[in-house]
C-alpha cells in the first residue's frame, strides 16, 4: 500500500512540473530566456575547456623555469639570463607594434 502512495505522489509531483514547464514554455519572451540560457551554457563549456588548457600551460611554464633555475644555478648564469632579456624585449616590441597596426 505505501509503495503505491509513493509511485502516485511521484506520478502527481511529475504531471505537476510538467504542467509548469509548459506553462512556462507559453509566456512571452520565454523563447529568449531559453535562448540566453543555452548560450550559457554553451560559453560555460568553452570556458572550461580554456581554463583546462590554461592549466597545462601553467605546468609546463612551472617546469621549464625549474629547468631554467637548475641551469642558472649550474654555471650557465650568463648565456641564459641574456636569452631570457632578450625574449621579454621582444615580445614587448612585437605587441607594442601589433597594437599600432590596429590603431
Amino acid at each position: 500500500m505505501a509503495r503505491k502512495r509513493r509511485t502516485d505522489l511521484l506520478g502527481r509531483l511529475a504531471d505537476m512540473s510538467e504542467e509548469a514547464i509548459q506553462r512556462l514554455s507559453d509566456t512571452p519572451g520565454a523563447d529568449k530566456v531559453l535562448g540566453a540560457m543555452n548560450a550559457l551554457r554553451d560559453r560555460t563549456d568553452e570556458l572550461q575547456k580554456r581554463v583546462r588548457g590554461v592549466e597545462t600551460l601553467e605546468q609546463r611554464l612551472a617546469a621549464l623555469e625549474r629547468k631554467v633555475d637548475r641551469l642558472v644555478k649550474s654555471g650557465g648564469s650568463t648565456a641564459s639570463s641574456t636569452t631570457r632579456k632578450s625574449t621579454k624585449a621582444t615580445s614587448t616590441k612585437s605587441s607594442g607594434g601589433t597594437a599600432a597596426k590596429k590603431s
